[in-house]
Formats: C-alpha cells, structure tokens, sequence
C-alpha cells in the first residue's frame, strides 16, 4: 500500500469514526424529539453540514468529501444507525438529485451547482416519480415544452423527498412531443421560487418522522436553456442518466439499511440480555435465542453482500444486477429483522415510545423507494437472462 492511499484510508476511517460517534452522541438521542415534531433540529442540520454530510459522494473538486462507492457505504452503515430522516436531510444531495449532475450535466453547470449541493446550501430534489409513473418512470407524463429559447414544463410528482424545504429540483419531463417509453425524456434544473412551481403541504406517512415529503406542481413553468442538464446533447437522455441515479441510490439505501439492522439486532440483544420472564431472562429461552441468531445472520449477510456489490460498482464489473440484489435483500432483511425485534419485546414492542417500534414502521418504506423489491426482481432477471443471451 502506497503513503498516498494509506493516507487515503486513514482520511475515510477518520471520517467514518467521527460520524459514528455524532450519531450515537448526538442523534440518537434526540430521536424521540425528531418524532414527536417530525423535524429534524436546526443544530443537527448544522452540524451535519459542517461536517461534510451534504456532499460526501461530490467529488472534491466541486466541495464534496469525493468517497467511492466502497468508503460510501461504510459512512452509510453508520448513518443507518439512527432514524432515517438524519440521512434524508442529506441523502438525496449524494444521492439521486446530486448524481443527476454528476451523471447528466455539462462540466460548466457541475461547476456552478455542485458546489452548492456539496455545502448544503442547497438542498435537492430528484423530482421523477408521477402518480401514473412510479414503478416505471418510462410512464411519465409531465412534458417539457420548447419556446423559443425556453422551455415551459407542465405536470406534476409525487412523493418528492424533501420537496417541502427543497431549494433546487431535479424534474424529468417528456420534451420530444409524442414520445413514448423511455425515450424523449430530458431533465432539467428547476429553482424553488420558479414561477408556476408549487410544492403540495407535506406528507402524513406511516412512518420516517422528520423525513418530509411532498407533490410537486408545475404550471406553465419557464425554465432558460442553460437548465437543461448536458445542455443540448442531454435533450431526450434523462431516462438514462435517471437509471445510472438509481443504480447508485440501491447501493446507498441498501446501506442505509444495513445500519438499521445493527441498531435493531443491538436493540434485540439489550432487551434479551435484561428483561426476565419466568424468573430468567428471556435471552436465555432456547425460541428467543432462535430469532437473535436468524437475524444476527441476515445482518451479515446483509453486510457483506453490499460491500462486495460496492467494489463492483467502484471498478465498474456490476452497476446494474448488483446494486438491484443488494437493495432487494438487504430491505427485506431490514424487514424480516424489525419484526423480529417487535416479537422479542413482546407488548412492549408495541408501544410508541420504544425504538424498535418506531424503527418497524420505518422500515417499511425501504421496500418500496428507489424501485419496489419486484422491480428489483425483475431488473436482476432481466440482467442475468440478458447476460445469457
């Protein structure tokens, strides 16, 4: 190993140390705050920019921390830790919205935006999810007009993350008239305050208090030219620059998720450890120690499996089936070991106030977002099967 990379890899340990530490210290403790508010605290947010947060998947030449996929999930593993809605301040900056530009843009709008998304100045939306066109984003409807140098974008989203307090929208609109499919598809950069833009009132979910999401509407929207990402060689590519977010954003979410089942396996194993039933603690009841040992195994297999799709994604072997594989199981492991943690507490498992509680209820969600587990089972098919062809 070279002084240059060891130096490399003391950075990002140094980097994932501190961010361990911030969320045990800092936000987890403030959980039940964020729930019961469904915010997230100003001096969190704070926080979370100063120490990079908001561009860490930005390369540091437009203000970002510049981690690969490898360093990302590590960092990610111990956001997850916490409840969602610390990530999703941040997330969609790394995530899809930021990788639009990274993916999508000239390297004169990389310059001018990033930098912005980086900091945490602005905050960022991937606007492409429809009411008709969620599963299958080729389904879209919002249409992006030309005129004269402008475009004029009509249509609406749903379920927008971030949406309420967004200041930049990545929005995907159909700009070749009668287009159908994937094809005709371009996005574009839309600014909060954009006359005819109206973001809905916020979300009431099942769960992911503090995560705030929103509908957005366009009417008649004008947008110059230069809001064209790839300007005009990125007109009819927004599907794909779309899938290459996505891709990334399974690694990241299933992550995310990783970091949840070690809260919730340590949650399972403190109750079991402590609580006594019949005179004993429960942990030491054959059926208590049956459901600790199947999730103790989901989360390493779990764990695994994202740092192995990781380094494919880094060296380019795997960006499609992989981060489709890791994303399916590991939100389905998520899943599997939540409810198990709610049977381990028992009644108190049922309780609002208690975290595995809470967490169930997030959990939900990761099956769903950033494409649903049978979209992830049809994107591994199809890879494999092509592959074989």
């Amino acid at each position: 190993m070279s002084a240059e990379s060891t130096d490399e890899a003391g950075f990002i340990d140094e980097i994932v140390a501190s961010v361990r530490r911030f969320v045990r210290d800092e936000v987890v403790p403030a959980e039940t705050e964020i729930a019961d508010t469904d915010a997230m605290p100003d001096r969190i947010r704070a926080a979370a920019a100063e120490m990079g947060l908001f561009g860490f998947a930005i390369p540091d030449l437009y203000g970002g921390l510049g981690l690969s996929m490898s360093d990302e999930v590590r960092l990610v593993f111990e956001l997850g830790y916490t409840t969602p809605s610390f990530r999703s301040m941040f997330g969609t900056n790394n995530g899809i919205a930021g990788h639009v530009l990274l993916e999508g843009a000239t390297e004169e709008q990389k310059k001018a935006y990033l930098p912005k998304i980086a900091s945490g100045e602005w905050v960022a939306s991937f606007a492409l999810t429809e009411e008709g066109a969620g599963s299958d984003p080729a389904g879209l409807v919002t249409t992006a007009r030309r005129d004269g140098d402008d475009w004029i974008i009509n249509g609406s989203k749903r379920f927008i993350t971030n949406a309420p307090n967004a200041d930049v929208f990545m929005v995907f609109a159909r700009s070749q008239e009668g287009s159908t499919g994937a094809k005709g598809i371009s996005a574009f950069m839309v600014e909060r305050g954009t006359p005819g833009l109206t973001v809905a009132p916020k979300d009431a979910k099942m769960g992911q208090a503090g995560a705030w999401t929103a509908d957005v509407i366009f009417d008649d929207v004008r947008v110059g030219a230069h809001t064209l990402i790839g300007g005009p060689a990125g007109e009819g590519r927004g599907y794909v620059t779309a899938m290459k977010c996505l891709a990334h954003g399974r690694i990241h979410i299933a992550a995310l998720c990783v970091g949840m089942c070690q809260r919730l396996v340590d949650e399972s194993v403190s109750y079991a450890s402590t609580r006594v039933q019949g005179g004993k603690v429960i942990g030491e009841h054959q059926l208590i120690q049956g459901l600790l040992a199947d999730s103790v195994t989901d989360l390493y297999a779990a764990r695994s499996l994202v740092k192995d799709v990781a380094a494919a994604f880094d060296d380019g072997s795997d960006r499609r089936v992989g981060p489709s594989a890791a994303k399916y199981f590991a939100s389905e492991a998520v899943g599997r070991i939540a409810d198990r943690a709610v049977q381990i507490h028992g009644g108190s498992g049922y309780m609002r106030g208690v975290p595995v509680e809470r967490f169930y209820r997030d959990a939900r969600l990761f099956r769903i977002y950033e494409g649903t587990s049978q979209i992830q089972q049809l994107v591994i098919a199809r890879g494999v099967l092509s592959a074989a062809r």
